[in-house]
């Protein structure tokens, strides 16, 4: 499942794309009026003016938008099977979220804080609503939020409504919800609403891919909801709403290992801990949480790995390890009492990560998630189990040992590339010796495309004020170089002032032009939602694949461009 927002938002996500969203969906639908905020003076990291400016310079919170007007009613079918009405909780706060009840991204995220930020607001609590709606068009059936609801921990303490599309779609409708299938998976906007006691919208967030900010949107949910409540009662936190550091692949850091020394999570060592970080040789992750159960059988799969660790541990391959992301499990005991019900341990370790700051460092949008990373912490390859399945042993170790055999380089210099690249066919050489100019508008951009026909084509859409854009352009610049004799490479610098994308060009080096032109203008070559987005186009000039979101991994890259490019 993929994400527009909040269920499975992985395109937007990636590409830093987030805040705004909602709104721009709903101007029309709902009144929004933005309110100042006070001017209380600093007296503490988390007084309200300190709070403030740390939430606005803080990428992976939401705020929340005030806005007004009464909240469209509507009436659905809950996981019990009950109709439920949004009007039959006047007197209460709603905290009302948008979810796919199949989701693996960002709704896992959303239901943990409006769950979190119920209990932080104590015996008040009692006085707000948590109710969801489904927000996916495949997954109407009331069996669907009963077994989300179910995994999650969530049977009683919410309603999760759900019904035939010719009764959502009105719903999603009034509250500016897109929900829709692109490339097989579903992107869904994602909105949480605030709705007072008497039934009146108050603020609307959006869930951003943080797991560590997970407890961070729990406090502005219940702040939320508090300032509704008779006598603005307090909440029982004091979190503050500054950027959480992350745990990084070249940071050193040592996890608690579950089950502990000979316990159920397989090998690992005495002691507890399971160290990751730089050094050593590379290593295979795997995140996952125990509700990935509900989507697949995570039981079945991980065992099945204990023969991808018996490969390894033969044949020198990377040794795998698991990361239960603790910070969104339904409770403390779900992950120790799904592996001491698995029918044989697994011959591997099963690391905690609770704060979530490894698999945000780590990048992982979805779950189940794979990763290579290699000794020095450079991540050389990826897989979203959820979008591609699982891999079977045979498969998996092709993927890992064709990933370290492509371990990337620092990318060649301009001399350098050029170098490499002497002896082009003329189409191609004429783009290395345009390499890192910006031109044209897009009828330029479409008119060197069909003066490409006959070769293979990577596009990449990007923008300077994109950090995953600045990421992951030292792969496209590898892959420029290490392709350019069989593939054309070029950009399209996309809602970008001129000035910046020269002078971000002149310090990203790649074997490639850019075209200056916007993501409408590219919408004539294919549908897509955001930077990055990389498209690949066979050699009559027909889109064969497009990436959306940065490529986090040479590995991942080059294999596309095998695949899609050069159709091996």
């Amino acid at each position: 499942m993929r994400g527009f927002g909040a269920g499975t938002r992985r395109s937007l996500v990636r590409a830093g794309l987030v805040g705004a969203v909602a709104v721009a969906l709903m101007v029309g639908a709902l009144a929004f009026t933005r309110r100042s905020p006070s001017p209380p003076s600093p007296t503490s990291p988390t007084s309200p003016r300190s709070q403030a400016a740390a939430l606005a310079s803080n990428p992976t919170l939401d705020p929340g938008t005030p806005i007004h007007g009464v909240a469209p009613d509507f009436t659905l079918t809950d996981q019990f099977g009950r109709a439920v009405s949004l009007s039959a909780f006047r007197g209460k706060v709603v905290i009302l979220a948008f979810n796919d009840p199949q989701c693996t991204t960002i709704c896992p995220l959303t239901t943990t804080a409006m769950v979190k930020a119920k209990r932080l607001l104590g015996p008040t609590g009692a006085r707000v609503q948590l109710l969801g709606v489904g927000a996916n068009p495949n997954a109407t059936e009331i069996r669907w939020v009963r077994a989300y609801s179910e995994t999650h921990g969530m049977m009683h303490v919410w309603h999760f409504l759900n019904g035939p599309l010719a009764r959502l779609e009105p719903v999603w409708r009034a509250y500016g919800i897109e929900a829709q299938i692109v490339q097989g998976q579903v992107d869904h906007t994602p909105a949480v609403y605030v709705i007072d006691t008497r039934g009146r919208l108050s603020r609307l967030f959006e869930t951003q891919m943080s797991y560590a900010s997970v407890g961070q949107l729990a406090a502005l949910f219940a702040r939320a909801a508090a300032s509704l409540l008779p006598g603005h009662p307090p909440i029982r936190s004091t979190t503050s709403y500054a950027q959480i550091p992350l745990i990084e692949p070249a940071t050193p850091v040592t996890l608690p290992r579950a089950g502990g020394a000979g316990g159920a999570g397989g090998a690992g060592g005495a002691g507890g801990g399971v160290a990751l970080g730089p050094g050593g040789k590379p290593r295979l992750l795997l995140f996952f949480d125990t509700w990935d159960s509900e989507v697949t059988d995570l039981a079945r799969e991980l065992e099945a790995l204990n023969a991808y660790a018996a490969v390894a541990g033969r044949a020198g391959l990377p040794a795998l390890t698991a990361i239960d992301e603790a910070s969104v499990e339904p409770s403390a005991g779900a992950l120790g009492r799904f592996l001491h019900g698995l029918p044989h341990p697994l011959a591997y370790p099963v690391a905690i990560d609770s704060s979530g700051r490894v698999a945000d460092g780590y990048r992982v949008q979805d779950e189940p998630y794979l990763e290579l990373i290699s000794r020095s912490g450079d991540f050389l390859w990826y897989h979203d189990v959820s979008v591609g399945g699982w891999l079977g042993r045979g498969a998996l170790v092709s993927e890992i040992r064709a990933a370290l055999a492509r371990v990337p380089q620092m990318p060649a210099s301009g001399a350098e590339a050029q170098r490499q690249l002497a002896g082009s066919p003329p189409a191609l050489g004429g783009l290395h010796r345009q390499a890192g100019q910006l031109l044209g508008a897009e009828p330029a951009l479409a008119a060197r495309l069909r003066s490409l026909r006959g070769y293979p084509v990577v596009l990449n859409v990007w923008a300077s004020w994109c950090p995953p854009c600045r990421a992951e352009f030292p792969l496209l610049a590898n892959a420029s170089v290490s392709y350019g004799r069989r593939v054309a490479f070029l950009g399209a610098d996309a809602e970008d002032q001129a000035t910046n994308a020269r002078s971000f060009l002149a310090h990203h080096t790649v074997a490639y032009p850019s075209y200056q032109t916007s993501t409408e203008a590219l919408s004539s070559l294919a549908s897509f939602e955001g930077v990055p987005t990389t498209m690949f186009f066979d050699r009559a000039g027909r889109l064969v694949y497009l990436h959306a979101g940065q490529y986090d991994a040479q590995g991942t890259l080059d294999r596309d461009v095998e695949s899609y490019a050069l159709g091996a």
